[in-house]
């Protein structure tokens, strides 16, 4: 998607599929001014993340790995605070020298 590629650096897209209350999926996705790098990412409360590969450089796929372990840490506590515990989309951007 043309609109979400930053000018510089990288973006991060996690936009949520299902949610099966402690799990989620999520469609999971990079964007870079010159590519896009597209995957899911099954999270879970208590297991982690498992993060399907995007073909994405390393250093970049481990960013968006980072973002969704993030998100699955802190599902039970956004819970436990009377919030939806997986948010329909999470964005993140990183500027150049730190994943773009």
């Amino acid at each position: 998607m043309r609109e979400l590629r930053p000018a510089t650096g990288a973006r991060f897209l996690l936009e949520r599929l299902r949610d099966d209350g402690t799990r989620a999926e999520y469609r999971a996705a990079i964007y870079t001014p010159t590519a896009e790098y597209v995957g899911s990412a099954m999270l879970d409360e208590a297991v982690g993340v498992t993060l399907t590969a995007t073909g994405a450089p390393a250093e970049l796929h481990d960013m968006l790995a980072m973002q969704a372990k993030l998100l699955a840490r802190g599902a039970s506590k956004r819970r436990t605070d009377g919030l939806p515990p997986w948010p329909l989309r999470v964005m993140r951007w990183r500027g150049p020298g730190r994943g773009g």
